[in-house]
């Protein structure tokens, strides 16, 4: 497949995604592209594919097509912007994503691809991935040197990239399969409580270190919670954003209506407004 237009090809609005994969060739043209997108590297754009993956969660949140459909564009562009990188290092190319990716998707759906006739349960075609995904990762191990294919610990299988709340929940998830887990979520709120006493003492201490590492420990057993109940932390979390915005929208325009401020309120009026959200809401 032709990924690449000519230099002197004419670049307009389309559906083929070879046209997008020339425009970011040409934004990171050194002599004739874009300054800011030529100067980019993988470390300086990684912070930008990840706003641009939770912006897309956000449009579905949202229930906005039109915004998602922008969205999934904009996370598209970190993809072909990544290759484009890649591929300006000899290391791969936008082309090479597309079949490795296809590659695996073939191979981890044998029941599509291959024997059409069997068929499996959700819970089963989860099973078979993860079993085709673990000796994938078993032949990449007996690939390396001796010194790389040492002892991984269980939870080795977590990926270190993805946000720390989905990162919690999984090494949570992990550690539960061998058992290593509590069985009554009233368990983890007590551990929750336990975490929020450890605070206090760090505060009574006025130790900084101890303080960030004890909220660390309660937002673990938060999302240990949330587990636990079945619910999504990052999902609450949104929402609870979200509550806060409405709210605080709430006292903005309570006190512009008297012709006020928010720096002219005091902390107990806005308070009292918030509480006048609570109750319309």
């Amino acid at each position: 497949m032709r990924y690449q237009l000519s230099m002197t090809d004419e670049i307009r609005p389309g559906p083929d995604i070879a046209t997008l994969v020339e425009v970011v060739r040409r934004l990171r043209d050194p002599v004739t592209g874009c300054p800011w997108h030529h100067k980019q590297s993988f470390e300086t754009i990684a912070p930008y594919t990840i706003e641009e993956a939770y912006e897309v969660a956000d449009a579905i949140a949202r229930g906005d097509l039109d915004d998602l459909r922008d969205e999934l564009g904009d996370l598209l562009l970190q993809v072909v912007f990544h290759a484009r990188m890649a591929e300006e290092q000899h290391a791969f190319s936008f082309g090479d994503v597309v079949e490795a990716i296809t590659r695996k998707m073939i191979r981890r759906h044998p029941h599509v691809f291959a024997d059409k006739d069997r068929q499996l349960s959700p819970s089963e075609v989860k099973g078979a991935w993860d079993r085709i995904k673990a000796d994938e990762q078993a032949e990449r191990a007996a690939g390396r040197p001796p010194a790389e294919a040492a002892h991984k610990s269980f939870l080795s299988s977590v990926k270190t990239g993805q946000p720390a709340l989905a990162r919690a929940m999984e090494l949570q998830r992990k550690a539960s399969q061998v058992g290593f887990d509590w069985n009554d979520p009233r368990a983890v709120l007590h551990k929750i409580r336990e975490e929020a006493d450890e605070i206090e003492t760090a505060l009574d201490r006025g130790d900084a270190g101890a303080l960030a590492e004890e909220t660390g420990d309660l937002l673990f057993a938060l999302v240990n919670l949330a587990r636990h109940i079945g619910a999504d932390p990052e999902h609450a979390l949104r929402g609870t954003n979200a509550k806060f915005e409405r709210r605080f929208s709430y006292i903005e325009r309570a006190l512009a209506a008297q012709g006020r401020s928010l720096e002219s309120a005091s902390l107990d009026e806005m308070d009292a407004l918030w509480n006048e959200a609570k109750i319309e809401e």
